[in-house]
């Protein structure tokens, strides 16, 4: 074990403040990264105040990391001292269950284990996200970064941009299809830069009106204001896809009206209950409503390599770790475009 010196919640009413803590030696099939950035995600506020329940304390936040790796255990095959490295969601899984078995860990059958706030795998050891110095995790679990990409812009795409990145890639968005983008966030900013990449028609469909020139810089090829009544009419039955990323409840018929014959919405912000869906908006043309959690690793390391080839990161405002509940509080407002990223920096420096 090895002292490891991050920022905590010890409560759900306690502000993050200065922790230290204990991470594992690597084992044979571990890497252990030095960390340089961490994304600071809203569920890392969300979890950190107990607004969905179950949260342990105390907790350290941050499921985007970027590092370097500074050692690896003897089976390790994948990365080597001196790569760039990412962590996302998930440190662990079963590995044995069907989801598993199809690089699909992010839904394993047992669960997975989250990098922070939840347990180690057959232990009651809490695990402790990226707000820290140093991370160890198996392998299968890490993606190699390649060391051209701009590396704090690269942190959330590790969970803003594989949970964007996935959907898009599992119904087949591409050339010829006209896609929605719902909410201009942390996760609708990533939405409209993969939907534009794999060549899909791009509106972004926004509750904001002065969000629209941005929408445009990002990929966006036009932008189609929720509010306008005579607007959404107009678009009605226009489109093949629609990715909702709106991070709290709200209600999708609105939405739904504007998908084509067996077109697809699925929602990626929401955790918390929706309202009422009304039967024949999706009745009427043969609709559906899914959901869509991260990636795997697989597909995880696939996003991490088509944005390195298609220069792909997210829009970042950077912040001290000192700095990290005034950042909270931004986030409530929605102040910030698009991703808080943390340079761990400022935690050595004020070590």
């Amino acid at each position: 074990m090895f002292t490891v010196k991050g920022y905590a919640a010890q409560s759900a009413s306690s502000s993050i403040t200065p922790f230290s803590f204990e991470r594992r030696d690597p084992g044979p099939h571990d890497v252990q990264i030095e960390i340089l950035y961490a994304g600071v995600c809203h569920s890392d506020l969300h979890q950190a105040r107990n607004d969905w329940g179950g949260s342990l304390y105390p907790m350290v936040p941050g499921h985007e990391i970027v590092g370097r790796v500074v050692k690896v255990g003897e089976h390790v095959t994948k990365l080597k001292i001196g790569d760039y490295a990412g962590v996302g969601c998930m440190v662990d899984s079963c590995r044995r269950c069907e989801p598993c078995e199809a690089d699909l860990e992010q839904y394993c059958a047992e669960g997975c284990t989250l990098t922070y706030n939840g347990r180690e795998r057959g232990s009651e050891q809490l695990t402790f996200g990226g707000y820290s110095e140093q991370v160890v995790v198996e392998q299968r679990f890490v993606v190699k970064v390649p060391a051209t990409m701009d590396l704090k812009a690269v942190a959330p795409l590790l969970c803003a941009g594989i949970t964007t990145y996935s959907p898009l890639k599992h119904w087949k968005v591409g050339p010829g299809q006209k896609v929605g983008i719902i909410g201009l966030g942390g996760l609708g900013h990533m939405g409209v830069k993969f939907a534009h990449a794999m060549g899909a028609h791009v509106t972004m469909i926004t509750t904001s009106p002065e969000k629209g020139k941005d929408a445009l810089r990002l990929g966006a090829d036009e932008v189609l204001v929720s509010t306008d009544p005579e607007a959404m009419a107009r678009a009605r039955g226009a489109f093949h896809f629609l990715l909702d990323t709106v991070p709290v409840g709200h209600d999708t018929n609105p939405y739904l009206q504007l998908l084509k014959l067996d077109g697809s919405m699925v929602l990626v912000g929401a955790l918390t209950p929706l309202d009422p869906i009304a039967g024949f908006n999706l009745i009427g043309g043969r609709k559906s409503v899914a959901g869509s959690a991260i990636g795997g690793m697989a597909e995880t390391q696939e996003m991490i390599d088509f944005c390195a080839e298609k220069d792909i990161v997210s829009d970042v405002e950077m912040i001290r770790i000192q700095d990290i509940n005034a950042a909270y509080e931004r986030m409530l407002k929605n102040d910030v475009r698009y991703r808080f990223v943390i340079d761990i920096a400022s935690l050595r420096e004020a070590a």
